[in-house]
Parts: C-alpha cells; structure tokens; sequence
C-alpha cells in the first residue's frame, strides 16, 4: 500500500516561535503561509507542517501522488483505492473520501493509540 509522501502535522501555540524553533534545527519553509497560519517545513527527507489554531492534535499525514518534495509523482494509488483497502482490511474510518468523485480528497482514522491520521491527496 503506497501512501505517498509523510510527514508529521503539529498543532502549535505559536506559528512564529515554531518557525524559529525548527529553522535551529535547520528545516526550511518549503511551503504555506504565516498569513494563513501554517507553514510547510523540510529538512532532508523530513517534512513537518506547523499549524497554529487548526486542529487539536498532532496528525500524522500521508499525500497520495505527492514525493516527499510537494512534487507530484507519475504513479500513485488514488485515495479512494487506499480507502477501499482499508475498509477490506476492516480499518474504521473517521472520514471517508466520496468515492463518486475524481481528484481531490481525503480520509481519517486513527490508530490504536487515539493518534489521527490523514491521507490527504491534492490532485
């Protein structure tokens, strides 16, 4: 099961002291905007999103047809195939992607622990 691109998506008090935070670490913004409180941030292979106000937890995410660089990949497994998948495997979704659409879409869980999960393709 190819989920695509990963990356860790933390809820943060504060989107600038983060930034400052992860840029010592030496991450870079590879994407977002403080103006609409998240940034997409790269440091070699690890990808982390920084948003402030948008959600409760941290998230683990996965982006179907996307590489680790926001770049789209020539092959991946449409979202609506992975949710198929999961539901044969006897995964309880949050929520699910409306299997009577094309492109865009998204789906939830979690796993044993309570952790969220998004699988989140763009195009």
């Amino acid at each position: 099961m190819n989920l695509g691109a990963f990356s860790v998506s933390l809820n943060v008090k504060d989107l600038h002291k983060s930034k400052e935070f992860y840029e010592n670490l030496g991450f870079i913004t590879l994407g977002g905007s403080p103006d609409h409180n998240y940034l997409i941030m790269k440091n070699g292979d690890s990808v982390i999103g920084l948003f402030q106000g948008m959600f409760d937890k941290n998230i683990l995410t996965f982006n179907p047809g996307w590489d680790q660089n926001a770049e789209n990949t020539d092959n991946f497994t449409d979202v609506r195939e992975l949710q198929k998948q999961l539901k044969e495997k006897g995964m309880k979704l949050i929520t699910e992607a409306d299997e009577s659409t094309e492109g865009p879409a998204h789906l939830t869980l979690e796993d044993p622990d309570g952790n969220p999960i998004l699988i989140d393709q763009h195009r």
